[in-house]
């Protein structure tokens, strides 16, 4: 597992944005900008895919021990932090704007709901077939002779 994966790992699971991980990284006097920090993020095959040193590494996990659990002089609740991040996270409110999608109806006289269907309808519609007492069973599949194209003598 490389650095850029643990970063990865670590962002998803803390639910950190990027300007989050730049602040944490500020916190142990570590500057980096963000564009340098989706370039740990992209594909390995990817042009400007950059390789995380242990020394990025490295800093992320002090700032985020200090981020979580604050300084000796002001400590903080590791819980607290990580439910704030939860709550800055944007609800999707696209959901009630899409349309409820109702499947039709199949037969309109179910459709009714309140009405019992009529009996006309059910005049319209082929009776089941009955099968032929004993195992209930009708053979789908007949005996085939197979052919494979060469000729017996």
């Amino acid at each position: 597992m490389t650095n850029n994966d643990i970063l990865k790992k670590l962002r998803v699971a803390l639910m950190l944005r990027d300007d989050q991980i730049v602040e944490i990284l500020e916190l142990v006097d570590f500057r980096i900008s963000k564009s340098e920090l989706g370039a740990f993020f992209r594909a390995e095959d990817h042009e400007n895919y950059m390789e995380c040193g242990d020394q990025v590494l490295r800093n992320f996990l002090n700032g985020l021990v200090i981020h979580l659990r604050g300084t000796k002089e002001n400590p903080k609740n590791p819980n607290d932090v990580l439910a704030k991040h939860k709550a800055e996270i944007p609800k999707k409110e696209n959901t009630k704007d899409r349309p409820e999608f109702k499947a039709a109806p199949k037969d309109s006289e179910r459709a009714r709901g309140d009405q019992k269907p009529s009996k006309t309808g059910s005049a319209n519609r082929p009776k089941k077939k009955e099968f032929p007492k004993g195992n209930g069973k009708v053979q789908v599949v007949e005996k085939v002779v197979y052919k494979n194209g060469k000729n017996k003598k």
